[in-house]
């Protein structure tokens, strides 16, 4: 297992990984365009910073990534990312797609009306770098998420980081296990996520957070 910074001839073996890695996982698609959603949770890492964006490779390609922010204050807000993205992509032409903003729409309001916490990003110097992370499903239990994190973890500390928070779903126990044998602890209350349905149910955001 090879762990390398993404270089510019790797971007469209990144592309093609980033449309399946989370194939079966809660997230593992959201409104149903793969270009859309990588303009939130891949380009922007690309642009700001590339060399934290990490691969892990076999000799068949890669087979996972990590793509990192080592500050969460100077990146782009979420939400603009989010509004950039639906226009750049004409997202709500789609009936799929408009179903799911309808579907989140609702859950929102109704979520407000019971004073539900909201989900959302985590603004907090003690952890100011954060992380996105999928693998194949074909290299799960491989290492390659491990071999991903250590590496990203050696980075953190290379550069003085005090910290690292992610978010990902209660619901996904394997994922919360896998980032708990990382180092990381479960962090603040778990929102409902609008929108995301699994298994025929709702779905919680999990902050969690590691400090160096």
């Amino acid at each position: 297992m090879d762990i390398r910074p993404c270089a510019p001839e790797d971007r469209d073996a990144l592309e093609a990984l980033f449309a399946r890695a989370g194939e079966g996982s809660p997230t593992g698609t959201l409104w149903g365009d793969p270009e859309s959603e990588a303009l939130i949770y891949l380009t922007p890492y690309l642009r700001n910073d590339p060399q934290s964006v990490l691969l892990a490779w076999t000799q068949s390609g890669p087979v996972g990534y990590l793509a990192g922010c080592l500050d969460t204050a100077e990146f782009p807000r979420e939400d603009k990312l989010f509004s950039d993205a639906i226009s750049a992509r004409l997202i709500m032409r789609r009936p799929s797609s408009v179903a799911f903003f309808a579907r989140s729409a609702a859950d929102a309001i109704r979520d407000r009306l019971r004073k539900r916490p909201a989900s959302g990003e985590l603004l907090d110097p003690r952890w100011p770098a954060h992380l996105h992370i999928n693998v194949a499903p074909e290299a799960r239990g491989t290492g390659a998420g491990a071999a991903l994190m250590a590496a990203w973890i050696d980075r953190l500390r290379e550069h003085g980081v005090p910290g690292c928070h992610l978010q990902t779903i209660v619901e996904n126990h394997g994922a919360v296990r896998f980032f708990e044998r990382s180092g990381f602890r479960v962090h603040g209350p778990t929102p409902p996520v609008p929108g995301i349905r699994w298994q025929g149910g709702r779905v919680h955001q999990q902050t969690m957070v590691q400090e160096f």
